[in-house]
């Protein structure tokens, strides 16, 4: 999730990115961002440097709520970054409560994947025995709501 400037925010954002990096950062999500931006949308992807560490900065949080419109790039290892998990919380929980527009994007994944927490999805929670009981009830109820979307399907370089 590479830089867009995170310490200040000029306004509301008109898209959020969120994505695995290693998996998207230098191929589909960069060209997904040059098309958004080259086109005049002003578009949040989150510093390289941030997934590392903790819990999701402040200001993270607040491109999301500011962000009219949510891209979710699922990919293969999407699951296994907790840091994408809470982030896609948060993007469902503006959803609800602002009525933001998610949009997801299913890079090589099959969509009932992300929905039932199967393939990769699956693998990648049967790690999280030691994160709490209701933060993996929220991951899985946030993957089940945004597997259950309206969006692309990417495979083989092609939207199908």
């Amino acid at each position: 999730m590479a830089s867009s400037g995170t310490s200040s925010f000029p306004g509301r954002w008109d898209v959020f990115l969120s994505f695995r990096g290693e998996d998207t950062r230098f191929n589909f999500t960069d060209h997904l961002y040059s098309a958004l931006t080259s086109r005049g949308i002003h578009t949040f992807r989150d510093d390289e440097g941030l997934e590392r560490g903790g819990e999701i900065q402040p200001s993270l949080l607040k491109a999301i709520e500011e962000s009219k419109v949510s891209i979710v790039v699922f990919s293969k290892n999407y699951a296994h970054s907790q840091w994408c998990l809470d982030e896609l919380y948060k993007i469902m929980e503006s959803r609800r409560e602002k009525g933001q527009i998610v949009v997801p994007v299913f890079y090589h994944v099959d969509p009932s994947d992300v929905r039932k927490q199967t393939g990769s999805f699956g693998k990648a929670f049967a790690r999280y025995k030691k994160v709490t009981k209701e933060r993996v009830l929220r991951w899985r109820a946030a993957l089940t709501q945004a597997g259950g979307l309206s969006g692309w399907h990417v495979e083989h370089g092609y939207i199908i």
